[in-house]
């Protein structure tokens, strides 16, 4: 064991966080650590560092595991040394070496002393050990894996923003290798490709990963083993998130019908006390029940206890066809040029993801089109437009020193204090809550309060930057399932894949300063974007085959008459293209078909019934081996359409 708690009791003030937990952390474990919000997940984190002691029981930790908690905290660090500096403060015994062997190394030439030179010896030997000449080119391939350019990384750390600045915090904490790797929340501040390159780095991590996330795909991707803090009590899960919430939803289904079955039990024995235990012949027998069922271990009812927001995004008025049309547009920051003379319609239904690599402008994008980014162009509104901003630095979206209740009045609605109050109630800010000052307001707290703040509004057209960061998972399928009801349109930034692939039914991703648009679903965007990458690299390779020199004796050649056109060809190729154009509607059918069937194998009440869940199983597998073989038969007449189109 790395670390652990034995019997431990914590308390936050008037509050227990765990009653009497036992948990061991292993060598090469990933973990996911997951909880309603306010349930203390960070928490404890804290206590698990030695941050907090606990108020019963012991946290147990190996006399040399070394431990890394990434967490927001973290922040408060500023300096003015360049971010490769700051990262390389994960090798502090190398660069000790290194200023060593300059100062003996000058005192060798000057003296030949042999001490000196079996002292140089041994100071190489360490560095050999510690493999520190390889130091810099780590931290530079990892400082590139979270999103940095050559560039920027000789750039002082106090430029940075704050989600930059936990990335490079997040570097050093990687090239420390700790035994024990704590996490809290690592996605908040990463874009998808960083997201990519670090569950592929963690994958192979050679320690025990603990991560508190709120992303699901990222979970289920990363974890093998999920920890969830309910009730002050610690519920361990052998598998991945996906696992744990079938599981879960099986253990309650089991101990609520071993509660029925008991209190059937139960009332069949009062029954058989209430009616024989005036009766002679009977009344030892009726005795002996009434000592069985005191002694009884009674099973306690079960259901599932968590805080639900009602989110209910409500529209006044219908908008016309067109919502907002982007024509001409440019935007850039000094050096940093975001789009250029690009443009772009949204029209009424319109459910638009915005997505790519930090960097790229997304958020930059979404203030144009709110209004609140100076930009070259034009911007357009639509008939009837009603839109609301929901902003991903809450500092942006909210004034702090308003109480609750005043920063919902600001948005305008129309609402009385009573609705307000009313409203507030649904986001679980209930009696003098509402009374608190934004300033003191946790992340999920800020979050949920700007939710609010846009329903109230009754916009029919949603800008919603990052709206899942501070939200626990339950929350996110709230919100999911409340615009997927929402009657207007919406373009959102977000780095959840679940999030996005739920929700979008376009893609937008800026590309060489234009906004490319994808219509249709994220996985279908992911499927295309495969297809792609894996076209451009045959035709790479095509073309570098085609570039070898042959070496041939140059000879004069009469000029080739031109050649007759091959209407065969063309008419073949014709029948392909259309072919194909089949195939991907019939390959993406297939593949909604198939999510469809699988998510439906979670769903508890196919899962609890045995006949159903081996129907939707035998439906999944012949799903499953439709889409594979309609994929194959696609990839195939693609590969033709390309030959020919050569």
């Amino acid at each position: 064991m790395l670390l652990g708690l034995q019997n431990v009791t914590f308390e936050f003030g008037a509050r227990t966080i765990v009653e009497d937990a036992t948990w061991h952390i292993q060598p090469n474990e990933r973990i996911g650590l997951i909880g309603y919000n306010g349930t203390g997940k960070s928490t404890l984190l804290k206590v698990l560092t030695g941050q907090y002691s606990p108020a019963k029981g012991t946290v147990e930790k190996g006399r040399e595991t070394t431990i890394g908690f990434l967490h927001q905290d973290l922040l408060g660090f500023d300096t003015e040394d360049s971010i490769l500096e700051v990262a390389l403060g994960a090798f502090e015994r190398v660069k000790e070496l290194e200023k060593e062997m300059e100062i003996v190394g000058k005192e060798l030439e000057q003296t030949g002393d042999e001490n000196l030179a079996n002292k140089y010896a041994d100071l190489l030997h360490e560095m050999d050990v510690l493999d520190g000449y390889s130091i810099h080119h780590k931290t530079e391939e990892i400082l590139q894996g979270l999103g940095f350019s050559n560039d920027e990384l000789h750039k002082p750390y106090k430029n940075f923003s704050g989600g930059w600045r936990m990335r490079v915090l997040l570097a050093k904490m990687i090239l420390q290798h700790p035994d024990v790797l704590l996490m809290d929340e690592p996605t908040n501040h990463l874009d998808l490709p960083s997201i990519e390159w670090l569950e592929k780095y963690l994958l192979h991590y050679q320690g025990a990963v603990v991560i508190v996330s709120h992303d699901r795909f990222f979970l289920d991707r990363m974890v093998t083993k999920v920890v969830e803090l309910y009730q002050q009590e610690l519920h361990f899960y052998t598998g991945n998130y996906s696992y744990y919430e079938t599981e879960k939803a099986t253990r309650v289904d089991m101990q609520k019908k071993a509660f029925e079955n008991q209190q059937d039990y139960i009332r069949q024995q009062e029954r058989f006390v209430e009616r024989f235990k005036a009766k002679a012949s009977k009344a030892a027998a009726a005795q002996s029940i009434v000592k069985r069922l005191d002694k009884l271990d009674r099973i306690e009812d079960v259901e599932i206890e968590r805080p639900n927001m009602r989110i209910n995004f409500a529209v006044e008025k219908q908008p016309g066809k067109i919502i907002c049309t982007l024509k001409h547009v440019s935007k850039s920051f000094k050096d940093v040029n975001i789009v250029e003379d690009t443009g772009a319609e949204i029209d009424r239904g319109d459910k638009i993801a915005l997505i790519g690599a930090n960097g790229k402008g997304k958020s930059t994008l979404l203030r144009i089109i709110a209004g609140a980014e100076t930009f070259e162009g034009q911007r357009e509104w639509g008939h009837n437009v009603v839109e609301s901003f929901y902003a991903q630095h809450q500092l942006e979206a909210l004034n702090q020193n308003n109480d609750i209740l005043e920063e919902l009045k600001d948005a305008r609605s129309g609402k009385n204090d009573l609705e307000l109050r009313s409203l507030l109630g649904a986001f679980l800010f209930s009696g003098d809550a509402v009374d608190k000052k934004v300033k003191v307001l946790s992340g999920g707290e800020k979050a949920r309060v700007a939710l609010a703040k846009t329903i109230a509004s009754k916009a029919n057209f949603l800008m919603l930057d990052e709206p899942t960061n501070h939200l626990d998972i339950h929350s996110v399928d709230l919100l999911v399932e409340s615009l997927n009801k929402y009657e207007g349109s919406l373009i959102l930034v977000s780095h959840d894949r679940y999030f996005i692939s739920r929700i979008a039914n376009k893609i937008w991703e800026i590309e060489d300063h234009k906004i490319r648009e994808f219509k249709g679903t994220y996985a279908e965007w992911e499927d295309w974007k495969e297809r792609r990458a894996k076209a451009d690299a045959d035709a790479k390779k095509n073309q570098k085959a085609d570039a070898k020199p042959e070496k041939v004796e140059a000879k004069p050649v009469a000029k080739a008459a031109p050649q007759p056109e091959n209407k065969d060809a063309k008419k073949e190729l014709q029948k392909i293209k259309t072919q194909f154009k089949q195939l991907e509607e019939k390959v993406a059918k297939l593949f909604q078909a198939k999510q469809t069937l699988e998510a439906s194998l979670s769903a508890p009440e196919i899962y609890s019934d045995k006949t159903k869940f081996v129907q939707a199983e035998i439906n999944y597998k012949k799903a499953v081996a439709e889409w594979a073989d309609a994929n194959s038969e696609y990839e195939k007449v693609f590969e033709k359409m390309i030959e020919l189109e050569g």
